[in-house]
């Protein structure tokens, strides 16, 4: 083999040397390539409880765990040679365009995970075309949401209250405010058993004892944070004098039904969608309230352990009222793949919650651009692969669920 030094010219387009990111949180958002990547940042950067509240979920987390490997279970089936050199990533969802089949999902306690909190989620999303759900139980206003992002598209969620006239209150501020649509969420009778956050003491506001403090050492930007900026509280309910338990047993209702849902859906002057649908049957009766659509949820796992998992549901779900109203799912969503899946298998929207969240961790505003970027590359890049060049061209003949649970 006849060898030779290698020359400066020969040398000069293998050297490519990067300009140094000073910026910390720039530099460590440009490393994370997928939602894991930001979630492993998260768990750095974040106080054990506040992480584990967040990733967490009901009991033995099986809900959550098969919620994730129906995902990781499906098959694609591609076609070739088809033009997708023009990809159209929207269309109308409950009465209006998005730009992707996604939005962010509401979480309570936002700012408990990064002090921008629910204001960073609402403007990432209304950069990216996308709607923005506030939880009842966040930590940033109604009206103040609303404010920090004119141009966006914002939906409330709202459980199934004992005080009816709370509730009024809330649906009227949002109106008020501008948000277009009311999520109602149905699978919280009663709050689900976390075992993480009763093994960590966890609080809200989070306790300052000897643990925290020790956790807090190698966390020093969350602490100053939390300790400098105001009080996280649930904002929109500012009269509420008593603690975050008692808050729970007032507003979820045991004894909600059927005819509480119609009552609500009278007062609201938007499009109203079903959260925590879990069976066909109830998928049915909605249909038949005339509700514009329902979400196969089972709470990110947060609440009954060993529930349906929304994916497998969602086939039977389209085939018996996916005419009649909009279809929507959300549990364990954490890359475009799957929300190429659920589209391709019927679902109208779906809804990301700890996918948003990771990146709110990792790195406030920029970490929820981040998240999302992640997420429509991967969308971008499935349809590419898929042979598709737009939403209604996907559809059950490119997705087979394979199954390791399966009734018996």
């Amino acid at each position: 083999m006849e060898r030779h030094f290698p020359r400066p010219v020969e040398l000069a387009p293998l050297i490519r040397f990067k300009r140094p990111e000073f910026d910390a949180r720039k530099r460590r958002l440009a490393a994370a390539h997928t939602i894991a990547d930001l979630r492993a940042i998260a768990k750095r950067r974040t106080p054990k409880g506040a992480f584990d509240y967040t990733d967490g979920a009901a009991e033995e987390e099986l809900s959550l765990q098969r919620a994730r490997e129906a995902f990781q279970e499906i098959e694609f089936h591609p076609a070739i040679l088809r033009d997708v050199s023009r990809l159209d990533t929207g269309w109308d969802v409950l009465g209006s365009r998005v730009e992707l089949p996604f939005g962010i999902a509401p979480t309570g306690y936002t700012r408990l995970m990064h002090s921008e909190g629910e204001v960073a989620g609402a403007g990432a999303a209304a950069a990216a075309g996308i709607p923005f759900a506030l939880s009842t139980m966040s930590t940033t206003s109604i009206e103040e949401v609303a404010a920090s992002t004119p141009g966006g598209r914002h939906w409330f969620q709202l459980y199934m209250w004992k005080d009816r006239e709370r509730s009024m209150a809330l649906l009227e501020r949002a109106a008020t405010a501008g948000y277009d649509s009311l999520l109602v969420t149905v699978d919280v009778p009663v709050s689900g058993f976390r075992p993480r956050d009763k093994r960590n003491g966890f609080t809200i506001p989070p306790a300052l004892t000897a643990a925290t403090i020790l956790n807090a050492i190698p966390r020093p930007e969350w602490w100053f944070n939390f300790l400098t900026t105001r009080r996280l509280e649930v904002a929109s309910l500012t009269a509420w004098n008593g603690t975050a338990a008692e808050l729970h047993e007032t507003m979820f209702d045991p004894g909600a039904t059927f005819e509480d849902l119609a009552w609500i859906k009278e007062q609201w002057r938007g499009k109203l969608v079903v959260k925590g649908v879990q069976n066909l049957a109830d998928a049915r009766t909605l249909a038949d309230l005339g509700m514009d659509g329902i979400t196969l949820s089972n709470h990110g796992g947060r609440q009954l352990d060993r529930a349906p998992i929304p994916f497998h549901l969602l086939p039977d779900v389209v085939r018996e009222v996916g005419e009649d109203l909009e279809v929507h799912l959300d549990t364990g969503i954490m890359s475009g793949a799957d929300v190429v899946a659920a589209i391709a298998t019927g679902a109208k929207f779906t809804m990301v919650g700890r996918a948003y969240l990771y990146g709110l961790m990792a790195g406030g505003r920029e970490g929820v651009d981040r998240a999302i970027a992640i997420l429509k590359g991967e969308i971008e890049r499935t349809m590419r692969l898929l042979g598709v060049a737009s939403l209604e061209e996907l559809n059950p003949g490119h997705v087979t669920q394979l199954r390791r649970i399966s009734p018996r």
